[in-house]
């Protein structure tokens, strides 16, 4: 099957929905509710047809287009802070951290099997309840978490010390990591985040205002 630079977009912006909620739980403590529910359910999805399946249509991905324009946009470089930096890190972490985990076989065979487990498990509870989420949580920690180099999540310390915190930023960074292997499949590399940057912005402008008209 063919991809193209708008499929690549949408698991670009998958990635960079997630990783905003890990930046938005490591430093605030609070997230979006729905974007975050949308990630955890991209992560069970594993035989999808187009990518935006995967997040059951790109409406369902304005965090993270928005996020992905203000993040790739040089022209809004004024506005940018440390938090955005911190959005840069984790997206290009994850990216590193699924180029390793390509080469694991194993691992990839650990992780479907705890995916398939904790999907089973939310037949039975929302994909949000604390139970579905610890394990994934546990899933992270135990597989990818182990793989260099590790992610460091910063932020603040009374967020980042809880435990239900840490464990919605570990299924988020699972959920990143989801995306990035979409974001290859579709033929995504690294290099068209620098050649390609001003199609891709293009690109989600126009997705973003698609999913505007959706609303009205």
């Amino acid at each position: 099957m063919s991809y193209t630079i708008t499929d690549r977009t949408i698991a670009l912006s998958g990635i960079f929905q997630a990783t905003k909620l890990v930046q938005q739980i490591a430093n605030t403590g609070s997230y979006d509710q729905h974007s975050f529910e949308v990630c955890i359910k991209s992560i069970f999805c594993t035989d999808a047809e187009k990518p935006e399946d995967v997040f059951n249509g790109y409406e369902n991905l304005t965090s993270g287009i928005s996020t992905l324009i203000n993040q790739l946009d040089s022209n809004k470089a004024e506005e940018k802070t440390v938090n955005d930096a911190q959005i840069t890190k984790y997206v290009i972490g994850v990216m590193i951290l699924e180029k390793q985990l390509r080469k694991d076989t194993n691992m990839l065979q650990t992780i479907s099997d705890g995916i398939n487990r904790a999907k089973r498990q939310s037949d039975h509870f929302d994909v949000t309840h604390e139970n579905v989420i610890a394990s994934l949580a546990d899933l992270y920690k135990n597989t990818i978490s182990t793989l260099r180099p590790r992610i460091m999540v910063h932020g603040e310390k009374i967020y980042i010390a809880n435990p239900n915190h840490e464990n919605r930023i570990r299924v988020m960074l699972l959920a990143a990591i989801r995306a990035a292997v979409l974001w290859r499949q579709c033929g995504g590399t690294r290099w068209q985040l620098i050649f390609h940057r001003r199609n891709i912005i293009n690109i989600a402008e126009n997705i973003m205002a698609l999913g505007s008209d959706r609303k009205h």
